[in-house]
């Protein structure tokens, strides 16, 4: 099992016990998600947090957009942070001081770089749509040049990165055991509902 060497950044201070270093894990949870948290500083010092679509290859992380949006075209050359978050259950318990969440998120920093060769942007764009639906890519309108420029792809490399987990019942004060209030996990659980056909 490969290990993510902790760095002042990532290193889990609060709830140290939560966390996570190694690698399958951590491509685990960005693999699990269709949608990262892109925190960046514009040029003028506004911090900025970009929801936005992603997908992994190997120990890079990709996101495209249009060329001109800021998570995008601001951010080669410029550190970011990343977070990816899934909330997989609510933990109650028997105070209120001691409910929680069962979660696994991932926290990465680093500097994109951006993708600008037209064979890997598109390579890298059928594996987008092939995360999201598998052996559709073939089945569309070929992209073309005008859409291929007007997309821009970046990519981080997954190394500086930790995890955070927690998993399993509420745990409650020892004199608290008793109190007379349901107390456990309600499970959350995200699926695809039935397909809307388009009627246009």
């Amino acid at each position: 099992m490969t290990q993510l060497t902790p760095t002042d950044q990532t290193r889990v201070v609060r709830g140290a016990k939560r966390a996570v270093y190694d690698e399958a894990t951590v491509h685990a949870i960005i693999d699990d998600a269709l949608i990262c948290h892109v925190a960046q500083i514009l040029p003028n010092a506004t911090p900025l947090v970009t929801p936005t679509a992603h997908w992994r290859e190997g120990r890079w992380l990709y996101w495209h957009g249009l060329a001109s949006t800021r998570n995008v075209a601001d951010t080669p050359a410029r550190p970011v942070s990343i977070n990816i978050c899934h909330v997989d259950g609510l933990v109650m318990a028997r105070s209120a001081f001691h409910h929680s969440l069962n979660y696994r998120s991932v926290t990465l920093f680093g500097t994109p770089e951006p993708v600008t060769d037209p064979a890997e942007k598109t390579r890298q764009l059928e594996r987008f749509l092939d995360k999201i639906s598998p052996g559709r890519w073939p089945q569309l309108r070929p992209i073309n040049g005008k859409e291929l420029k007007a997309t821009g792809l970046v990519r981080l490399p997954i190394e500086e990165a930790s995890a955070k987990v927690r998993n399993g019942p509420p745990v409650d004060d020892d004199e608290d055991y008793g109190w007379p209030v349901w107390a456990g996990v309600i499970p959350l659980v995200q699926h695809r509902g039935e397909p809307e056909m388009d009627q246009a």
